[in-house]
């Protein structure tokens, strides 16, 4: 064996990457452990904090979720809460905002009173607001700029006191420098080490960087964002899909309006987040407005073009992929929400067009009270099956059984990170036949023993 083989490499150092490698340290006899960063640091990505909305997303008011999902959802999402608790994060890497999905009009708010009453079951905490309350809690979502109350119903779920908002840049960090903290193992980290390619020789895998340093392995999970699918397919697998990169950009106000986190109902044709306001930790709590959604032809948004064509070659453009995007255009609703989020990134024109969206929130939204969000924003991996000609939501993973896994984790992976390393975990322990202190996991992280 040579000197830098391992039981476990990960390839890429987000978020999702940074919580396995919390695992393997924490729960598992894994001797010798690495993560592999093509950049110089951790979560430069998806899991910066100005990539994402830093929302610990729970199920409660994210109108798109089914209750079964919000279940899963948020049995992670306790994961994280857990963790920061167990480590004293609060407040640090883990902050409390009220939150709440609001209803405007007639149709809206019917919709938000059902969901309320089927959600509350799952949901302890979670109340009901009309108009007056919201007001109490968030008045600039009732009041226009003269003062005047909006004419619209609008009605809310949510809760206060929760735990709401995460910098999962910082979470990522903490899952390592915990793990660096272990005496008993060798857990080794290489930035700057971009994988330029994975073979497989025997049972042994064998992975080299772009700058020719070879390392060797058991087992390989590649989290990678939207280039796990790229190095699946340069490896033969995963060929029935492809990845349809979405970007999203922001806009953060330049004063305070906002006190937590408001999202809006979201339309079920559109298999993209609605708009929301949240208060955002870097920015002293500023409020970020966003995501807009734009199909963007590369798997990195800020690192130069030369991932374009790295999205063509994952892109793997057929029949099928024409197929899929025929049937998404054909919806005059869909091609409408399109069109105007490729408005949104049109210097002049795009805060003109956002704003009125944005009122929808916040009524007395003026255009002096935004500003485009220069260098926020990411790009998330949507999933786009072949066999079945279909855009994917959520998040995908190809386990091959051969010792090597890629996933693909749009939102809400972050939140999912400690979850989606379990179920990893699981199966890299029964492959490699490692220990696994599962109950450990279970009683620290979980409320799955809790009568």
């Amino acid at each position: 064996m040579t000197q830098n083989h391992y039981n476990v490499i990960i390839v890429g150092g987000g978020v999702s990457g940074a919580a396995l490698y919390y695992e393997l340290g924490e729960y598992t006899n894994a001797k010798k452990i690495c993560l592999l960063e093509k950049y110089e640091s951790l979560s430069v990505l998806n899991s910066s904090g100005s990539a994402n909305s830093q929302t610990l997303h729970c199920g409660d008011i994210e109108t798109n979720y089914t209750l079964e999902k919000a279940r899963k959802v948020t049995r992670t999402a306790k994961m994280i809460e857990k963790y920061c608790l167990q480590h004293g994060y609060e407040n640090k890497i883990m902050f409390s905002h009220q939150k709440m999905a609001i209803g405007v009009g007639y149709d809206e708010a019917k919709f938000i009173r059902q969901r309320y009453e089927e959600f509350k079951s799952l949901y302890d905490y979670l109340e009901f607001y009309d108009k007056k309350k919201i007001a109490e809690i968030e008045p600039a979502l009732v009041y226009d700029a003269d003062g005047n109350e909006r004419r619209e119903d609008i009605v809310g779920m949510g809760a206060q006191g929760e735990w709401t908002t995460v910098d999962f840049k910082a979470l990522s960090d903490s899952f390592i420098d915990n793990t660096l903290k272990k005496e008993d193992k060798i857990t080794d980290i290489f930035f700057n080490s971009e994988v330029k390619y994975i073979q497989k020789l025997g049972s042994i895998f064998h992975l080299e960087t772009t700058k020719g340093a070879h390392f060797t392995a058991d087992y390989v999970v590649v989290n990678a964002g939207a280039h796990s699918l790229y190095l699946a397919h340069k490896m033969g697998y995963g060929h029935q899909y492809a990845t349809l990169p979405i970007a999203g950009s922001f806009y953060v106000s330049t004063k305070k309006i906002l006190k937590g986190k408001v999202y809006m109902v979201q339309n079920p044709k559109l298999p993209f987040a609605a708009l929301h306001g949240d208060p955002d930790v870097l920015l002293n709590g500023y409020t970020r407005f966003g995501p807009t959604a734009l199909v963007l032809p590369k798997l990195e948004r800020f690192h130069g073009n030369t991932t374009i064509i790295d999205f063509f070659k994952t892109l793997r453009l057929d029949l099928h992929i024409f197929k899929i995007f025929y049937d998404l255009l054909k919806d005059t609703d869909i091609r409408n929400y399109i069109f105007r989020n490729f408005l949104f990134e049109i210097p002049y024109f795009n805060k003109k067009f956002f704003i009125k969206d944005a009122r929808k929130i916040v009524p007395s939204l003026q255009e002096e009270d935004i500003k485009y969000a220069k260098g926020f924003g990411g790009v998330r991996p949507q999933v786009l099956d072949k066999e079945n000609e279909k855009l994917m939501l959520g998040e995908a993973s190809i386990n091959t059984g051969e010792g090597i896994v890629f996933n693909m984790t749009p939102s809400p992976g972050a939140t999912s990170c400690l979850g989606n390393a379990l179920r990893d975990v699981q199966a890299l322990s029964k492959y490699l036949g490692l220990e696994f202190d599962e109950k450990r996991f279970i009683n620290e992280l979980t409320d799955d023993n809790k009568e």
